[in-house]
């Protein structure tokens, strides 16, 4: 800690704006686990996309200032609160969401959103899971209902997300095909399991995902820039396929009739408004934890060899 046993260092945002608004301060209270809550010394905080929308007061959820940024962890337990259970003070653990924020030396999260983090992974691979692998897993199959077989389009492949994804879907038995913008994201994304990548600059690029695909077209797509691909989403889709909204960042025009005789559907989807209480949500009981931690696993360590 930085000042005292019960101050801290961490990153703080006083007015919503660019990265300049992100401000270092030295003297900031600990944080105190309540009832089902634990105290995480942060050995790693992963950056998000969204946390830069919250950042610049853009986005729709708009916490009181001053708040400290950041969801993805992965560090040691410091301390647990009242009637918590499974962790225990110097347990390795990740989250994909803090109450008090992630860019600090220690911070706060509900048990429900704590997981085990394997001694196979170090705290920046655990940074790197919980919102990427969760929003991965949830659109795939506890929302896009994909099966083995089937064929999936990671629309924008070479992010967070979309990296999962692929690895997801490929240790799931899926087909797997993306997109990604540059010759080293395409290589990353082979790398990451997809069977096929298709260079998404290229004007005729979605003709040679059809020529792929076949006749049966694509199952699933996972989209992460909607307002530019949704209208052609739907034109790749097989009879009952379905797109996943993952990203957008604006409106686009699209005609509906494209969803009647396929019977295709469009399906959005958010972590933030994922919870246990929620049909198909992300509790720990409807994740399937232990299995998935274990799938997690494998996927880091196939993927570092990979890149080795």
């Amino acid at each position: 800690m930085a000042t005292g046993r019960n101050m801290m260092r961490a990153v703080q945002v006083f007015e919503f704006g660019g990265p300049e608004v992100l401000k270092l301060q030295s003297d900031v209270s600990l944080p105190v686990p309540k009832e089902n809550q634990v105290l995480i010394k942060v050995h790693a905080c992963g950056i998000n996309p969204v946390e830069t929308y919250i950042r610049t007061g853009t986005f729709f959820r708009r916490p009181p200032l001053p708040y400290i940024p950041g969801s993805d962890v992965a560090g040691v337990i410091q301390a647990v609160g009242d009637h918590v259970v499974g962790f225990k003070k110097g347990d390795r653990v990740f989250t994909f969401s803090t109450i008090s924020g992630g860019y600090a030396e220690y911070t706060v999260s509900s048990v429900d959103t704590v997981f085990p983090l394997s001694d196979k992974l170090d705290f920046k691979q655990g940074a790197a899971i919980g919102i990427p692998y969760f929003t991965a897993y949830y659109a795939l199959f506890q929302k896009g209902s994909a099966k083995a077989g089937e064929t999936v389009l990671v629309h924008g492949a070479s992010g967070g997300v979309g990296i999962a994804v692929c690895q997801i879907a490929r240790a799931y038995g899926l087909k797997v095909l993306g997109t990604a913008g540059t010759e080293k994201g395409m290589e990353l994304v082979l790398k990451n399991g997809a069977h096929k990548v298709f260079n998404h600059k290229q004007k005729d690029y979605l003709a040679q995902i059809k020529e792929f695909a076949g006749d049966e077209g694509i199952n699933v797509v996972i989209e992460m820039l909607a307002n530019v691909n949704l209208a052609h989403d739907l034109q790749l889709l097989s009879s009952g396929g379905r797109v996943m909204i993952v990203g957008c960042r604006g409106p686009i025009e699209i005609n509906p009739r494209d969803t009647m005789l396929k019977q295709s559907s469009i399906r959005g989807l958010s972590l933030f408004s994922a919870t246990k209480s929620l049909n198909g949500g992300l509790g720990k009981s409807q994740l399937e934890v232990p299995a998935f931690a274990v799938l997690v696993g494998r996927l880091f360590r196939s993927s570092h060899r990979a890149a080795n």
